[in-house]
């Protein structure tokens, strides 16, 4: 009986392991989903958002549940405050030779606006998303 749970439990683990993450095939797909997340966050679609970056980010479910959670709490706060969301604007497009990528984004609101990065990393398989911010200082992105 103690071998069966042994064994139930690692191959849940390996499960796990393996259900892991999808590959993005080029540059591409990076900007593609991007733009979709991006749109999605606009939309206050954010469960939705996170449903499409797991697929690529090899991150633990539970903490990308996390994140999901307190986003949700946070972007109606500053709906509350700053008024709705009024539109997008892609801010950079910076390139580490050909292994990673980050792309910045603007959500603008009535009275403010949040910033989003995305940071991918190429490995052998293709690309998958490395990190993932939002947060509502953009005073660096002056240049």
């Amino acid at each position: 009986m103690k071998k069966t749970i042994i064994v139930a439990l690692l191959s849940f683990f390996f499960i796990q392991v393996q259900a892991q993450v999808k590959y993005l095939k080029d540059e591409a797909a990076t900007q593609d989903l991007s733009k979709k997340v991006t749109q999605l966050f606009l939309e206050n679609k954010i469960s939705t958002s996170f449903s499409e970056l797991i697929l690529y980010w090899p991150l633990p479910k539970n903490e990308v549940d996390a994140l999901e959670e307190k986003t949700i709490k946070y972007l109606n706060l500053i709906e509350e405050r700053f008024g709705k969301p009024i539109g997008l604007l892609k801010i950079s497009n910076e390139k580490i030779a050909d292994i990673a990528i980050r792309e910045t984004y603007l959500i603008r609101y009535e009275n403010t606006a949040i910033r989003l990065k995305f940071t991918y990393y190429k490995n052998n398989n293709g690309w998958i998303l490395n990190a993932f911010k939002w947060d509502d200082s953009f005073t660096e992105e002056f240049k």
